[in-house]
């Protein structure tokens, strides 16, 4: 039996510390017990703090794309995703936050925005609506401009330009997310701001730059006349144009529309312009309205077909036949002398048969006699005009003594003509 002493036993034991859980409370000071209820109490609220920011961070790794937006994903400052997952849709997404950075781009909106840099220089009251006066010549450093190719009516078309202002209004929205986010630099949003806030701004310079050239470009092919009526060829030009040169950097930026909204002449020369203007309006006035008397008398002459007919009469091919034929559709005033000119023609006709068959009865005779026949033609030749005559003179042979004759025609005003008498007596 082994008999232990503290002092000399060299015998290894293991001594157990008393157990504090073990310990009751009413057996701690009120020091002790004090501290110990403010660990717990950390200890616990620690445990709260965590499991909320864990919560916080949990949530805050969801975030959500709208209906009018694309996000793309930056990891380390590279897209994340392959091939269409680059690109996120509307709906919950999920990012690291401490490594991923959330870009998001209203592709589906459409931004608007004004090109004034044709206009002409204006004041600020001016900008309100009130008239202002220009300067004697046009300032090239002020005065924003476009040139437009010369009029053809001049004589000079392609040898000289005009002068115009213009202002036009711009629709673009962002088509690709991803080309748009790797080759048109967008200003980095201040914070609680998005990219749509700053997204005017940061792109208003090259739209500015790539619009101004398509203007260019497509105006010296138009004439100051058509940028003044604001054709809608104009818009459309400059659109593609414009539309071609964003494609060529691969912006991903659609443009939905381009209008020319105001448009005038210099200032200096308003008054040559408003005069030109009324005669171009009075030669067109008068241009349409001999064009009406024109359609009225064809209308009145040949019926609403004889624009049609005349067209086809005009065709060299035609035969005789298909000429005829075409005469006979006319109407109104022309149909009358087609009418008048067929009884002249027949009237004609058969008096040219009834000559032909009388000097074929006269022919033995003439044969046989022909001095006496000519002098009967003759004869009944003058009794025929005698009958028709109003008045007839006879004067009798000289018998080679000069003599003098002298006639009063119309000798009395209040005799009538036989042939009138003839319808008077009818």
């Amino acid at each position: 039996m082994h008999e232990h002493d503290e002092k000399t036993c060299t015998c290894h034991h293991v001594h157990h510390k008393p157990d504090t859980s073990e310990i009751k409370s009413g057996e701690l000071d009120p020091g002790s017990k004090s501290l110990a209820d403010a660990l717990r109490v950390s200890f616990n609220l620690l445990k709260l703090i965590i499991a909320v920011l864990v919560v916080v961070f949990i949530a805050s790794a969801f975030f959500t794309v709208n209906a009018d937006e694309q996000a793309i994903v930056l990891r380390l400052g590279k897209i994340r995703g392959v091939g269409e997952q680059r690109i996120l849709g509307p709906g919950w997404h999920l990012a690291l936050v401490p490594f991923d950075q959330v870009i998001k781009m209203p592709v589906g909106k459409v931004q608007a925005m004004n090109i004034d840099s044709f206009w002409y220089y204006q004041t600020d009251e001016e900008k309100m609506g009130q008239k202002g006066m220009a300067g004697p010549t046009l300032n090239p450093i002020r005065d924003g401009y476009c040139l437009t190719r010369n009029d053809g009516t001049t004589g000079q078309s392609n040898t000289d330009y005009n002068i115009i202002h213009a202002k036009y209004r711009l629709t673009y929205k962002i088509a690709d997310a991803e080309r748009f986010f790797k080759n048109v630099w967008v200003s980095t949003p201040p914070r609680g701001q998005t990219y749509g806030d700053v997204l005017n701004e940061s792109v208003s310079p090259l739209l500015q730059n790539l619009t101004s050239d398509a203007v260019v470009s497509t105006m010296v092919t138009f004439s100051i006349d058509e940028a003044i009526l604001s054709n809608a060829d104009i818009s459309k030009k400059v659109q593609s144009r414009l539309q071609d040169k964003l494609d060529s950097i691969s912006s991903g930026i659609k443009i939905e529309g381009f209008q020319l909204t105001q448009s005038t002449w210099p200032r200096q020369v308003d008054d040559a312009f408003v005069a030109s203007i009324k005669a171009s309006q009075e030669s067109e006035r008068i241009v349409t309205q001999s064009r009406g008397y024109a359609e009225n008398i064809l209308n009145e002459a040949g019926g609403p077909v004889a624009q049609q007919i005349v067209d086809e009469l005009l065709k060299p091919a035609l035969d005789a036949q298909q000429t005829e034929l075409l005469w006979d559709q006319l109407a109104g005033s022309a149909q009358q002398e087609i009418a008048n000119a067929g009884a002249y023609r027949t009237s004609v006709v058969e008096n040219a048969k009834a000559s032909a068959r009388y000097l074929q009865a006269i022919l033995p005779e003439y044969v046989k006699r022909p001095t006496l026949v000519l002098q009967k033609i003759y004869q009944d030749t003058v009794e025929t005009v005698l009958e028709g005559a109003d008045e007839k003179i006879v004067v009798e042979p000289s018998n080679g003594k000069n003599r003098e004759l002298r006639i009063q025609v119309n000798r009395d005003p209040k005799a009538k003509p036989k042939a009138a008498q003839t319808q008077t007596g009818n």
